[in-house]
């Protein structure tokens, strides 16, 4: 540390002191640790605030597909719109949470920066000029210091020098005493050598003692200087701990919702649509819209009209869908169809009445619902639980198998009205994008991966498909493309 001076080389540092030569690196080091510190900082919230924003469109996307699996699943009533209060209250929440990223980046990250850029001051060849003021205050308090602690350290030097080589001359005369053989002459030449070292000690003490007391007359006027200096770094880095405290607190009084009303309020109303759900009342609309309260077309007794009153045959009713799959039909007469979020394509009785056939309306019944059957199972298997617009078949069977409107054909698992699904009209397709499969009935496929096309889109935009490995379900349509 003490080779920052030219006049401090050969300057041993005894201790790890402040006031020992060039250890005031570390309070000027302070300086520049200040200026790294702020781009820590303003890097630790740019990371919170891309984690807030994260989380706003996790927020987001998730109320997004679960409001719309909800609305397109079996719940119904009170209870529904107390579940999607859930979905709202996210999205509420996903705004809150963008606005404290806005916080953050906008208000806390730009005050740092615009403080730092005030604050530390930048130089054509490096470093700070905050720094190197620093550095030249303390250079300039402590060099006169150090080379008088130069000087005591030389005489210190040479004192003890003197003081060994007295020793070595008293202990060569004193051997030369005990050897006989020693003339005289040589014997005073010892003599001689003790007594010029005696006066060197002598000498060099007084040079020593004298450089101490040199050192000590000006050691207070260091002190000062040494401490002015300090000061000066000490008050640049207060401004800099007050200001950290005073970011500190924006940033936890923009992260803290707890204070915000509006985000109070998000979970009172939340609270309020939950405690609205009313078990009795869904009962009740259950009953009357899809249970015994229904109205219900009884069977009357009417008179035989060949053109009007003549029962189609499952053929028939397959020519009049040619093209179309269709999934309910709405009866005629006092009945009321009970509403529904995503209603399927219907058709009125009358419509299909006015099919014309020239053969049996019962012949070929067993073939063809057997034939019906399968297929419709299969496509059974491949509906979302998240339909509220499935069809349920009935408990009820009839024993004559010539009855058009029996539970295999009206009510049950099968519907006459669907597409045949025929290997000609399989095509091989592409995926051009990955795709993961979000329920039991969808596919899951790479970019590049071929499949065969086993039902043209439907109107939500859906195909069925089946991949190599012998796997039916959908996929949405936009996904692939014809294979050339």
């Amino acid at each position: 540390m003490s080779g920052s001076y030219d006049d401090s080389v050969g300057v041993e540092v005894s201790s790890d002191s402040f006031w020992e030569v060039g250890n005031y690196k570390r309070t000027v080091k302070r300086i520049d640790d200040g200026h790294r510190l702020c781009n820590d900082l303003m890097n630790c919230i740019h990371e919170r605030a891309r984690i807030e924003k994260g989380y706003a469109q996790q927020l987001t996307e998730w109320a997004k597909r679960w409001k719309q699996l909800v609305e397109k699943g079996p719940q119904y009533g009170t209870v529904e719109r107390a579940w999607c209060a859930f979905m709202s209250e996210a999205e509420k929440v996903s705004e809150l949470h963008l606005e404290v990223k806005g916080s953050l980046m906008n208000e806390d990250f730009e005050k740092i920066k615009n403080w730092q850029k005030e604050a530390f001051h930048k130089q054509m060849m490096g470093g700070f000029k905050e720094t190197k003021e620093a550095e030249d205050g303390f250079r300039k308090a402590q060099k006169p210091w150090a080379k008088k602690l130069k000087e005591v350290e030389a005489a210190k030097k040479a004192y003890h020098a003197a003081c060994k080589e007295e020793k070595l001359a008293i202990s060569r005369e004193t051997n030369s005493k005990a050897d006989p053989a020693l003339n005289p002459e040589q014997l005073k030449k010892l003599q001689d050598k003790v007594e010029r070292s005696k006066q060197d000690v002598l000498k060099t003490k007084e040079k020593y003692e004298k450089s101490l007391k040199e050192l000590d007359s000006v050691t207070p006027q260091y002190m000062e200087n040494m401490e002015q200096v300090f000061e000066q770094c000490q008050q640049f880095e207060e401004k800099r701990l007050r200001f950290f405290r005073e970011v500190l607190l924006e940033v936890q009084k923009h992260l803290d919702l707890s204070n915000i009303a509006s985000y109070k309020n998000i979970y009172r109303e939340l609270e309020q649509n939950i405690k609205t759900a009313d078990a009795v009342e869904d009962l009740r609309w259950f009953r009357a819209n899809q249970g015994p309260g229904m109205s219900m077309n009884w069977p009357q007794f009417e008179e035989w009209s060949a053109d009007l009153n003549r029962t189609l045959s499952r053929r028939e009713k397959k020519k009049a869908s040619d093209g179309v799959t269709l999934t309910g039909i709405n009866q005629t007469g006092d009945q009321v169809s009970q509403p529904n979020k995503h209603s399927s394509l219907s058709v009125q009785s009358n419509t299909v009445q006015s099919v014309q056939s020239s053969y049996n309306p019962f012949e070929d019944e067993e073939d063809t619902a057997s034939t019906v059957s399968e297929k419709e199972d299969n496509k059974i298997k491949n509906v979302s639980s998240y339909e509220k617009n499935q069809s349920y078949p009935t408990d009820w069977s009839d024993e004559e198998s010539n009855n058009p409107f029996s539970s295999t054909d009206a009510n049950g698992d099968t519907n006459p009205f669907d597409e045949d699904t025929s290997p000609a009209m399989e095509v091989r397709v592409r995926a051009l994008y990955d795709y993961e499969g979000q329920e039991q009935d969808e596919l899951s496929f790479k970019a590049g991966d071929e499949l065969t096309k086993m039902e043209n889109e439907d109107e939500q935009g859906w195909c069925k498909g089946r991949l190599d490995n012998g796997q039916v379900g959908l996929y949405p349509a936009n996904y692939v493309e014809p294979i050339q």
